[in-house]
């Protein structure tokens, strides 16, 4: 006799996309949703792949990204799914989907799957929705723990931070605890552990002081490390602590493989010593085996099938969809001037300035706060302290502003900034800024001894690593940098949403395309136009000049 409930189950199972699409879209016109016109597509592509057991990648656009709008194209497909899911988040996210997205949606569906939150699977017969920690998520899987059990549908949102989290979680940091703790494990070769610890620490503070604070490890460290391990591998009295262990480890690859770096505060004396892949695709290809999975992200590659972006995390073929910004409501005024100079010249730094000046000067007392980006570390500070002496306490740097301010900051500062919007806790989170000042692109800088040591990587395997890396690092950060000011209500009482990009690189260099490309839709202007900080003034649609 069949089984009934095998039966009903697969008389269900195909019509997953048609039930979510119907759901949705009443749910929709229930609530009002009309802001993100991608609802329903994306929603129908999580269903598809958790009936068909078939991984898939999503790129959204900046602004829903930024806003969350897209969120609701993949909860209620877990929620309405008969099987258990487990939905992974960035941890500034987790508490919003939890307290805010969820609870709505019970409220305006007939939905009745539980719904728990943890850092592992609850229990063998659960066939709820999972929510937790991207983080712990790919912690249980690279260190082939059993916290999630495998075959599971997984659906990962933040996708665009996805390899900053695995680098992180496969580097192996040793602190001054971690001597400590070798020294307790080989009482015998104390000293010896002691004198090396001295010389290594003195040989990286020979290193002049850079901005960024660490310091790839060179022959004169290699050297005294390479003692310390073969003194210690042959000694018969003591045993590795497991972090030394993990550490020897990854040290011991070929230097194409692996990053060695140290991490230093001169102003207290601090030392890390770091190790860490230099690509994380073969760590993570036995991941995405284990089970389906769903990635959502923004800026993730410029290709739709997002090719680049699937080899450094080692994805295979898998269902890809973009989608692109809103061309009608999205667009921004882009300020592009064309005779300043080139970022890497000695004028630049006193016509950016005199530029900033006029920008903030035309705005006036703004109904929205201004930020200005600022790449370079020194220049921030220098920058701050002329403008504060200028236009008083409006300036701060990277600190708290009221919607009259000015705020000057680094790259990760203004990141730091938009994940307060996704905090329900958060009492900081910044409005979203009427003018953007960005001095120069957020090209990686291969003064960072990081970047300087991942692009050796890509040179030994005849890579190109300006396409491959430096780039697409770029064309992300700002696309995500721009999002705010797309947030920002249109009516009659505002001014319209202005980025001003001082990198003149853009109007000579032949990846000044891709930059345009990766901002739009934009409305590019060659000069400035006061009537943009006039209240109730539209953006010309214009061609760009």
């Amino acid at each position: 006799m069949s089984n009934p409930l095998l039966l009903g189950y697969v008389t269900i199972k195909p019509m997953i996309e048609t039930e979510v699409h119907q759901r949705l879209r009443a749910y929709l016109r229930e609530q009002g949703h009309t802001q993100w016109p991608h609802y329903l597509t994306m929603a129908r592509l999580v269903a598809r792949a958790l009936r068909v057991d078939r991984s898939a990648l999503i790129q959204i656009d900046s602004l829903a990204a930024y806003q969350g709008s897209h969120r609701l194209s993949y909860l209620i497909p877990a929620l309405l799914w008969a099987g258990p899911v487990i939905l992974a988040l960035p941890d500034e996210l987790i508490q919003t989907v939890l307290q805010q997205d969820i609870p709505n949606l019970q409220q305006g569906l007939p939905i009745v799957k539980p719904v728990m939150t943890g850092e592992q699977w609850p229990q063998q017969t659960f066939r709820g929705l999972l929510v937790t920690s991207a983080r712990t998520w790919l912690a249980s899987r690279l260190q082939n723990c059993d916290r999630f059990p495998t075959g599971i549908p997984t659906l990962i949102d933040g996708a665009s931070d996805l390899e900053t989290w695995v680098r992180e979680l496969l580097s192996i940091r040793l602190s001054a605890q971690d001597w400590e703790m070798l020294m307790l494990a080989f009482p015998s070769h104390q000293e010896f552990i002691r004198d090396r610890r001295v010389r290594i620490t003195h040989a990286i503070f020979q290193h002049p002081a850079n901005p960024y604070g660490c310091y790839l490890i060179e022959e004169p460290e290699k050297g005294l490390l390479q003692e310390l391990y073969e003194q210690l591998l042959h000694s018969v009295d003591g045993q590795m602590p497991p972090r030394w262990r993990s550490f020897w480890h990854q040290f011991q690859q070929p230097s194409v493989e692996r990053l060695a770096w140290s991490q230093l505060d001169r102003s207290v004396g601090s030392l890390t010593i770091c190790s860490g892949p230099a690509d994380i695709d073969q760590a993570l290809a036995p991941i995405w085996d284990q089970q389906p999975v769903v990635l959502v992200g923004t800026a993730l590659d410029e290709d739709s099938h997002a090719v680049r972006y699937r080899d450094r995390l080692g994805l295979k073929d898998m269902t890809c969809l973009q989608f692109g910004p809103d061309r009608r409501h999205d667009l921004i005024q882009l300020y592009l001037p064309d005779k300043l100079p080139m970022p890497n010249t000695s004028q630049f730094k006193a016509a950016a300035l005199q530029e900033i000046r006029t920008l903030l000067s035309a705005q006036g007392i703004a109904a929205s706060p201004t930020v200005i980006i600022i790449g370079d570390v020194p220049l921030k500070a220098q920058f701050a302290a002329v403008l504060a002496a200028e236009f008083g306490s409006r300036v701060q740097l990277e600190s708290p502003i009221d919607k009259q301010g000015i705020l000057v900051t680094g790259w990760a500062y203004w990141r730091s900034q938009q994940a307060h919007t996704h905090s329900t806790a958060s009492n900081e989170a910044l409005l979203p800024p009427g003018l953007l000042i960005i001095t120069t692109l957020p090209i990686p800088s291969l003064e960072n001894p990081l970047v300087a040591g991942r692009v050796a990587a890509y040179k030994q395997r005849r890579q190109d690593w300006f396409k491959s890396y430096l780039l697409p690092t770029a064309l992300s950060e700002l696309q995500r940098a721009v999002a705010p000011l797309r947030s920002r209500p249109t009516t009659p009482e505002s001014n319209p949403s202005v980025v001003a990009l001082l990198d003149n690189r853009v109007n000579h260099r032949s990846y000044g395309v891709q930059i345009l490309e990766a901002l739009s839709p934009i409305a590019r202007s060659s000069y400035l136009n006061e009537d943009w900080f006039t209240a109730g003034s539209e953006i010309s649609l214009s061609p760009p000049t």
